[in-house]
This record gives structure tokens, sequence and C-alpha cells, in this order.
């Protein structure tokens, strides 16, 4: 295949994924934008196959065979709640394979690697190691299968920099070795970078997680295209970057959600969040806090302060029924307890219900809620929420106060006036959405408890605060069914 044959179809692949990515815009397009990228990427694995004459089908076909029959049965497996934990294992994946063709390519031959690709394959062996242990460890915490809390151990920061400083220097060293670094130097950088991305990671806390996996996105894309550079494969390099641009701009929007820098929540915060998590932050003045069917008011001359006074209140679930048949404007703010509970589809009934009593429907996605980028949207997607329902912060924030109920369910932090109120937690400074702020809050959480964040929520004594506690698909029931008699 000529040059200029080689040039069109490269830029081909590259357009497709721009086109798949630009799709990616909004749900209606979502669909056909994976299906166009799929396409390229199978137009890009043909265009290796036949460059550097792949054609015995023996070993392709197992491989294929191997990894799609192994990519079927997580698919039908797996269901939406753990929808973050494979999206991390994913990454994880692609560092191994990063790490793995780093490896390869730098043991091969010396007579095509040049000081660049050098390079290149040493740095994509360490980000992409780094990026398979620290994706496991956010799987496992996402999978709820080790402690979910920031892990900070004793000199812990100085502990993470010695490692970088170490690898930095073995990588640096590795860099001069002529003609190529040795196997053992190698296996060393590996373990050491490893070790790295487990120090990094263990750290974080869950309710940091949509912005760690949003980083590792990206550090996958930047290991795969350093691939790229010491293969000489200019498709690698171009798919590669495009990751890590769009896991970048990702990581960027997570971290202006939460209004803190990429430093603050890496390092700053969430070094000490495990001991603010155990400390209460309460109000001085707030008494023991509200159970269900109870709430508070807020004293006359401390407008900005939620300052609890208990009140006999009728049934929560009455309550709620008679604000709900009342209401004119209804905000759903659904949270990672709803994917818990699963409650996504009886969150989706209720609101039907009440459009049909002509309730004007809106639901607000705080941009971090859940555990991973767009969690919540896409667990609103399969309950089939129309799009146009879907309202970002800062459009509903000033609406709040024009608001009858606004239906909380699952959600914690990303609600909880601590953030705007309080200084030094783990949220302080978050933007939150302003369900306080609602003429009415209907809370459909589990129980009483703080969210990842440790942070205890003053909403839940606000006194327009109606309090259902337990599990949420029992509560909306329970709603549904009032609202039918």
């Amino acid at each position: 295949m000529g040059t200029w044959l080689n040039w069109l179809f490269d830029l081909l692949v590259v357009l497709l994924l721009i086109v798949g990515i630009r799709l990616f815009q909004g749900p209606k397009g979502a669909r056909a934008g994976n299906l166009i990228n799929a396409f390229a990427l199978l137009v890009a694995f043909l265009l290796v196959l036949y460059r550097y004459r792949i054609l015995s089908p023996g070993i392709v076909l197992a491989t294929l065979i191997t990894g799609s029959m192994v990519g079927v049965i997580v698919a039908m497996r797996v269901h939406m709640i753990q929808i973050p934990a494979m999206v991390a294992f994913q990454h994880g994946a692609g560092g191994v394979a990063a790490f793995l063709v780093s490896f390869v390519e730098l043991n091969r031959s010396s007579a095509y690697l040049t000081s660049f690709g050098k390079i290149s394959g040493i740095l994509g062996l360490i980000i992409g190691a780094a990026t398979f242990s620290g994706s496991m460890i956010a799987s496992a915490k996402l999978a709820n299968k080790i402690n979910q809390r920031p892990t900070v151990l004793p000199q812990h920061s100085a502990l993470l920099l010695a490692v970088a400083l170490l690898t930095l220097i073995l990588a640096v060293f590795s860099s001069f070795r002529d003609p190529r670094p040795e196997v053992w130097l190698l296996l060393v950088l590996l373990i050491l970078a490893i070790l790295l991305g487990i120090l990094f990671s263990i750290r974080i806390g869950g309710a940091d997680m949509p912005v760690l996996i949003s980083f590792l996105n990206a550090t996958a894309g930047v290991a795969a295209a350093f691939c790229g550079a010491v293969m000489q494969e200019r498709l690698l390099i171009v798919c590669g970057a495009t990751v890590a641009a769009s896991g970048s701009i990702l990581t960027h929007v997570m971290c202006k959600a939460m209004n803190r820098s990429l430093v603050n929540v890496f390092v700053g915060t969430m070094a000490t969040s495990k001991d603010r998590a155990t400390t209460p932050t309460t109000p001085p003045a707030a008494e023991a806090p509200p159970t269900a069917g109870t709430a508070t008011a807020i004293e006359a001359d401390a407008p900005a302060e939620i300052v609890p006074a208990a009140r006999a209140a009728p049934p929560p679930l009455e309550a709620a029924l008679d604000k709900l048949r009342k209401a004119q404007r209804v905000v759903i703010i659904p949270g990672y307890g709803m994917a818990l509970a699963q409650a996504q589809f009886k969150v989706v009934e209720l609101a039907r219900h009440l459009e049909r009593r002509g309730v004007d429907i809106k639901f607000a996605v705080h941009p971090v809620a859940g555990r991973m980028p767009g969690h919540m949207n896409v667990l609103l997607a399969e309950a089939e929420v129309e799009y146009d329902k879907l309202v970002e912060m800062e459009t509903i924030n000033p609406e709040f106060k024009n608001v009858d109920v606004a239906l909380i369910v699952g959600s914690c932090d990303v609600v909880n006036p601590a953030a705007i109120q309080q200084a030094d937690t783990p949220i302080s400074g978050m933007p939150i959405l302003m369900a306080h702020e609602a003429k009415c809050a209907v809370v459909c959480n589990l129980d009483e408890r703080p969210g990842y964040s440790g942070v205890e929520n003053p909403l839940y004594q606000l006194p327009s605060t109606i309090l259902l506690f337990g599990d949420a698909k029992v509560t909306l029931s329970g709603l549904i069914g009032g609202l039918t008699d």
C-alpha cells in the first residue's frame, strides 16, 4: 500500500473518531457515536494486520474469540450498579496492554529503536503500570472489596514522593543504557510504577472517585500514545492522544464541579479527610439528629444558618404524599443510593404519575453524583428519562426557591448545605444542588448517616424536610401507591 494511501486511511480513521466523539454530546446521538467509533477501531485493527503482514489467521482468531467471549460474559453479568467498578477495571486493562507492549518493544531487536522510541517505551511502561495498579485499587473500592474511605499510611506523602523520585531516577538511567535497558532494570521499573499507582490511588476516597476515574482514563490514553511512539504507529498515537485529551477535559470538569484543583483532590484534602470524616460537623447548637417523621426550624435572626429545633410532625409518608399532591413543580435529585437500591425505574414511574397530575418534573444531576462521570445520566437513560428533563446544576439552582418539592433519592453530599456553610470539611467549597432552598425536601435515603465525605447533612434538620428513611425502592413504591389510591 502506497504512502499516500496509508495517510488517507489513517485520516479516515481519525475523522470517524472525531465524528463519533462529537455525537457523544447528547444521549440521542451517543448510540450512533459508539457504533461509529467501534467501526473506526475495527478499520484501524484491520489496517494494522495488513501493514505488519499478520495474515495468518490462527493466533489472531484465537485472541479475538477469547477476548470477545470474555467481553460478552462480563457485559451480560455486570449490573448497572457495577458499571463504575467495571470502567475502572477496563482502564486497568488498558494500562496492562500499554506496559506489556512497551516491555516487549524495548526488548526486541535494537536495530530500529531510536532514542526517542526508547524514552517513549520507558514512559509507556511506567504510566501503563501505574494506571493498571491505580485502576485496580479504584475498581476494588467501587466494588466494595476494600475500604472505600481514604487509606492514609504514615508519612504517606513522603513515601509517595520517594517512590516517584526513585522511579524518575531509574527511568533516566534506563534511557542512557545502550543499546536498550536490561530486562532486570525494566522489571524494577515495573514494580516501582505499580507501587506508585497503589500509593497514589489508595488515599482517594469514594466521594472523589469520579475525578480519579476520569484521570486514570487520561493516563491510559497517554500510555497508549507512548506505545504508538515506540512502535512508530500513527494510529495508536492518535487514538491514545484522543483518549488522553478527553480524559483530561473530563477531569477538569469534575474538579470544577467540586470547586477544587486536581492537586487539592489528590494530595491536599484527601490526605486528611480520613480524620475529618470521624469528626462531627453538626453546628454547636444542634440537638440529637431527627428521626423519620420529625423536622426542625430555623431561627429567625439567623437565616443563613441551619439551627435545629424539634417539632411534632404527621407520619412522614403521609406528609410527603400531601406535599406531592399539592405540588406544581418537583425536582428529582438522584444519587448513588438510587443506584444501590436499583430504584431508577421506580423514580421514573413516580415521575410519570406526577406528570399525569399536571406536575412539572425535572431531574437535577450533580456532575459528581454517583461513582463515575455520567453515572446518574446512564441510570436515568436506562429508565428512559427524556433528555430534556435533565437539568444542569447551574441552571436549576436559581429555580429551587420556586420548587414545591425537591425529591432526593439516595443523595447526600451533593445536597449537603455544610459544603457552603461550614469550613474545613472534605466537601467545603464544593458547589451543591440547593435542595434546602426548596419549599419542601423529601429525602428517600437509606438512613441518616453521612455520605462518603463523612460530613453530617444539616438538610435533615430543616422544618421543611420530610425524612423517608429505608430502601428507596420500597419508599418510592409507597409514594406511588399513595398517589394512585
